[in-house]
């Protein structure tokens, strides 16, 4: 008796207002047309407990204002318990993973945006998943201006309440977009898309490279 091949594990990072959720589903419907098994999940959430936790962390507006860490801390917390419940035993059974935002979202936010030492985030990333690693990061970028526009827009248009990110000042978002630049620069699994272009150029490229993925 064989076992299933393990299932890739794809990341979709970026600012605000960049596409993720539109593309990421849209790879999940092309890689269903391929008769791959897939699943789509997202960071902070993808299960109960998680999501729990996103709610308190992202859509709650509190009157005590949140500390860094403890923010940070809440990101893991939801990263270990939708690690263990949902994303390794879907890659186990062979089902590729496609999740909005990952690790490297949580580097470049409580990272670069707040400023919190990056080697103490590494010792975490490493606690909670080990040598786990996307087998691609697909970093959808744009600069800061529209992706926000776009943002404040579908927020508007969907009624949906703005998260605690989204009201951040300019220069965080430059922080973090310049931490997303920096990660792309240094790993080599990142695969950078101009968020600018095209839904249909976008998607053209996206399928490029989930051929490449499901090369032996």
């Amino acid at each position: 008796m064989t076992s299933n091949p393990r299932g890739k594990f794809i990341t979709f990072e970026g600012g605000e207002g960049v596409g993720k959720s539109t593309n990421i589903h849209w790879c999940s419907d092309w890689l269903t047309a391929q008769n791959i098994d897939v699943i789509v999940t997202r960071e902070p959430g993808g299960t109960p407990i998680a999501e729990l936790i996103r709610n308190k962390l992202l859509k709650a507006h509190h009157a005590e204002p949140m500390v860094p860490m403890a923010e940070l801390l809440l990101m893991f917390a939801a990263r270990a318990q939708h690690l263990e419940a949902v994303i390794l035993p879907a890659l186990s059974q062979g089902t590729w993973v496609l999740c909005d935002r990952f690790t490297d979202s949580t580097i470049a936010y409580q990272g670069f945006g707040r400023g919190l030492d990056l080697s103490s985030i590494e010792t975490l990333k490493t606690l909670v998943q080990g040598t786990l690693e996307p087998d691609c990061t697909l970093l959808l970028d744009a600069p800061i201006e529209v992706g926000m526009a776009r943002a404040h827009g579908r927020s508007v248009a969907t009624g949906e309440a703005t998260d605690r990110f989204e009201i951040e000042q300019l220069a965080f978002f430059e922080r973090v977009r310049d931490g997303f630049q920096t990660l792309a620069a240094t790993h080599s699994r990142f695969v950078t898309l101009d968020a600018t272009q095209t839904l249909d150029d976008i998607q053209a490229e996206l399928a490029i490279r989930l051929n490449l993925l499901r090369a032996p």
